[in-house]
């Protein structure tokens, strides 16, 4: 996706927010932001989008995040879509949060918080990547994890991408890597570890379409 379409996606979201910013609180609305952490080739990806789909919640590939945390203007323009009370909860959250984990925010950072926090506070959202499930408060939090055996995994981005499966290997451990670096440096914490997930899901063992109705009954009770 170029930047121009990125922008156009980022400036429709953030116009909707406002048009809605009077209507029902993401806190009455019960499990109002899902997280989603996927092994790459585990298929996390598209549940993701299948199921923001089938509950019509907005989705957040780390493409956005990545370019709404970029910018400061972005994040100032995203934490100006809550209200008053919701933006002190948040910035509360935030700085409990960085105390907690003894973190020592940089600029990305920061405005990865807020942007995540943001999208958090204004519900109806699925969140795929950036440690999203680190940052969000448990109220209306639902944090899942998509894993599945590496020879699994090779297959399908092999399958996928239309390459060996060396270079699928290749891809899958770096991708791997990167993405346990990425949660260790920012949120002090191991990406594979369950008990940071309230589901994980074998995508081996359990097709893509009867994922999707596994979380569903998760969420409904």
């Amino acid at each position: 996706m170029t930047g121009k379409a990125l922008e156009k996606l980022i400036d429709e979201q953030v116009k909707k927010w406002e048009m809605i910013r009077s209507e029902k609180k993401a806190e009455e609305r019960g499990v109002s932001v899902i997280t989603v952490s996927r092994e790459p080739g585990s298929g996390g990806r598209i549940v993701a989008e299948r199921l923001a789909e089938s509950l019509s919640f907005d989705l957040f590939h780390k493409e956005i995040i990545d370019e709404m945390a970029k910018s400061s203007q972005t994040s100032s323009r995203l934490l100006e879509t809550l209200d008053e009370k919701a933006l002190s909860v948040l910035e509360d959250w935030i700085s409990t949060l960085v105390n907690k984990k003894h973190l020592w925010p940089d600029q990305y950072l920061k405005q990865l918080m807020n942007v995540i926090g943001t999208i958090g506070k204004q519900g109806g959202a699925v969140i795929v990547g950036r440690g999203a499930n680190f940052v969000l408060p448990p109220q209306g939090r639902f944090r899942l994890r998509f894993v599945a055996p590496l020879e699994v995994r090779v297959r399908n981005v092999s399958r996928d991408f239309g390459v060996t499966e060396d270079e699928a290997k290749r891809r899958v451990l770096k991708t791997d890597s990167d993405r346990r670096a990425f949660v260790r440096k920012y949120f002090h914490a191991d990406i594979t570890a369950p008990f940071n997930y309230d589901l994980v899901i074998n995508t081996e063992t359990l097709r893509l379409v009867e994922a999707v109705e596994a979380i569903k009954g998760a969420l409904r009770r």
